[in-house]
């Protein structure tokens, strides 16, 4: 199953996300399939960047998010352009 989940890099204490698609069996950081935005949670306001075309790609052909990841579409309107 593809999932699309956060990898995060950065240093110790200074997390940086980068939200990809990824096979469900692939450790956190491996390869992904595919990049398709940022979070950094450091910043006030938290950065998000999502490229909306690819996620809505990708959830149309199945793709499952992690809570987290459904929590930051939610936030960054992905969910409004797939209902439309």
């Amino acid at each position: 199953m593809v999932r699309i989940r956060l990898k995060r890099i950065g240093s110790i204490k200074r997390p940086f996300y980068r939200i990809v698609v990824i096979d469900q069996h692939v450790r956190r950081d491996g390869r992904p399939l595919e990049e398709i935005g940022y979070y950094n949670p450091r910043t006030d306001p938290k950065e998000l960047k999502i490229n909306t075309e690819s996620a809505v790609k990708w959830l149309k052909v199945g793709a499952q998010p992690t809570d987290t990841v459904e929590a930051l579409f939610k936030k960054g309107g992905v969910y409004d352009l797939l209902k439309a």
